[in-house]
């Protein structure tokens, strides 16, 4: 918004001189602070490293079993859980460091999958937080072999 004021009296010989005066200088995004929680970012790395073909799941074992469990139980954390099973963000003013651990599914590469989980993750991490990260360490933790049935517990309900 801009404020007009005249400064003198209008003169005959030339036009009213006027100053203006701008309010809130400054580019709009320099106006205030963004922070991000871990938990967005958590949520952000493990949905895009879920989509790397060759991931079979994320977490240790346990943690798939107690979050299997968690997500029958109403109210009990369902897909928040279950988006950041297997990744731990530490999150600054403008940088991240991310930890994953993850499954794969059997003969695939690894270091081709934790290549292109790495690449994936830092790419939708930074696109859309604006965070630089600096890090990404991953853990293998299991393989999923063809004839192994999921580590989820079977429903009661049928």
């Amino acid at each position: 918004m801009t404020d007009t004021t005249q400064t003198g009296a209008p003169t005959t010989d030339g036009p009213r001189r006027t100053s203006v005066t701008k309010r809130g200088g400054g580019d709009p995004a320099s106006r205030g602070r963004t922070t991000i929680a871990d938990g967005v970012v958590e949520k952000i790395a493990g949905l895009a490293a879920r989509d790397v073909v060759g991931v079979h799941a994320m977490g240790s074992g346990l943690s798939r079993t107690f979050g299997a469990v968690r997500d029958r139980v109403p109210g009990g954390g369902g897909a928040k859980s279950n988006a950041t099973r297997g990744v731990k963000a530490e999150v600054g003013e403008v940088q991240t460091a991310l930890d994953l651990e993850i499954v794969v599914d059997y003969g695939v590469s690894i270091a081709d999958v934790t290549g292109d989980v790495r690449e994936n993750v830092i790419t939708a991490v930074e696109r859309m937080t604006g965070l630089e990260v600096v890090e990404v360490n991953i853990a293998v933790s299991d393989v999923k072999l063809p004839d192994e049935e999921d580590e989820e517990p079977e429903s009661r309900l049928q």
